[in-house]
């Protein structure tokens, strides 16, 4: 197990919740993990990391599978405009890859922002660490564990 996964696995456990780590191998796109889950696109929860193009921290925004981070709504929660997060500070303040980057789990502290159409479900499944690895969890336990913000940062991603 990467350490990436066990420190998601240490986060649930702190919280008192049964890690249910899942492999999945067709997980490249939101569609393609709802599809390996049985699950409603929405229902994945996409970890998308931001710059803060003055603060220069990373911000994330959890995503609903189906809906894309509006830039412009976006900067205006965050409070700052956003700029590409290089993947040397999605390592260094999350220690994630980009592709795997989980909710929790966090190397140092992040500003997060949860789409509420997540919580239009009971269960979500969100990144555990890898770019094959998924948990489920609650909305609510979700909200609790990133200390996330609900915020409406979204618009429906255009399907071709």
């Amino acid at each position: 197990m990467s350490k990436s996964m066990k420190r998601v696995r240490a986060a649930l456990e702190a919280a008192g919740l049964d890690p249910q780590i899942r492999e999945t191998d067709l997980a490249r796109t939101a569609a393609d993990a709802a599809r390996a889950l049985n699950c409603a696109v929405d229902q994945i929860a996409k970890s998308i990391i931001f710059r803060g193009a003055d603060s220069g921290a990373a911000l994330l925004f959890l995503t609903a599978g189906g809906n894309m981070v509006d830039p412009d709504k976006a900067a205006r929660i965050a409070g700052e405009p956003l700029g590409k997060a290089d993947a040397a500070l999605v390592r260094s303040q999350t220690g994630f890859a980009i592709g795997g980057v989980a909710p929790i789990g966090h190397l140092n502290p992040i500003r997060a922002f949860l789409d509420p159409r997540l919580q239009d479900f009971d269960v979500v499944w969100a990144a555990a660490g890898t770019p094959h690895h998924v948990f489920p969890v609650s909305p609510a336990a979700l909200l609790r564990l990133s200390m996330a913000q609900p915020a409406d940062f979204t618009r429906e991603q255009q399907l071709m």
